[in-house]
């Protein structure tokens, strides 16, 4: 049997794979090798967009261990039905806060979100699409509302789904039994925020108003670490 080729480090993912071994691993090799041991507990289950733009993990400053993600497009959550189907986010919330007991969930969304725009501006023709078209027609009772409001500007409806997409998912999460049972028992809260991926700002959503409002840069917070 011929041995296997050598990666190529030229590779930017194999380049980038090295650079955090020499420069990271060394103090990050003590936390890692703890959550080997002793298995993870995570601060927050984190529901994000697959966008490259906009990291949880580098937005909230956390290190290993310290937030559990599930990235999708557009940063949704899907209605709770035990349908029999594929349901990766929402596998990924059950096994989060019934599993590992994380205390906090967060529904993350940004501003230029691609899923959004298609959404807003494309979803009939991806309902022709094997896997787009159904997932962000999970925004189209979102967009009906939006198109309700009346003469918004193209990047003013954006926008404004882009908030109403988390509303719309913040809502469909407290709609799973297990979240339910958590929150009754005060074992769980459950939170909505949208980042601006050009101001750098983050608006985190009133749960009694249901708008927006920018986190002061100087706050003080505790970690999400437990």
């Amino acid at each position: 049997m011929t041995n296997p080729a050598p990666p190529d480090k030229r590779h930017p993912l194999i380049a980038g794979y090295c650079r955090w071994r020499k420069r990271r691993w060394p103090a990050e090799a003590p936390v890692r090798q703890r959550l080997a041991c002793e298995g993870q507990r995570p601060g927050a289950v984190v529901v994000a967009c697959a966008d490259s733009r906009a990291d949880p993990a580098a937005l909230f400053d956390t290190g290993p261990g310290e937030i559990f993600v599930l990235r999708n497009v557009a940063a949704l959550v899907p209605p709770p039905e035990a349908d029999g189907f594929h349901h990766g986010t929402s596998a990924g919330l059950e096994f989060a806060i019934t599993r590992l007991g994380v205390p906090h969930l967060l529904v993350l969304g940004h501003t230029g979100c691609g899923g959004v725009s298609v959404a807003l501006d494309r979803l009939d023709e991806c309902n022709r699409s094997d896997f787009i078209g159904p997932w962000v027609a999970l925004l189209a009772e979102a967009r009906t509302r939006i198109a309700a409001r009346g003469s918004l500007s193209r990047p003013e409806r954006q926008r404004a789904l882009e908030e109403e997409a988390v509303r719309l998912s913040v809502a469909r999460a407290r709609a799973f039994p297990f979240v339910q049972e958590a929150e009754a028992a005060g074992r769980l809260t459950v939170d909505g925020a949208l980042f601006d991926i050009a101001s750098g700002l983050l608006y985190w959503l009133d749960p009694h108003t249901g708008r927006f409002a920018p986190i002061e840069r100087e706050a003080d917070s505790p970690a999400l670490s437990r």
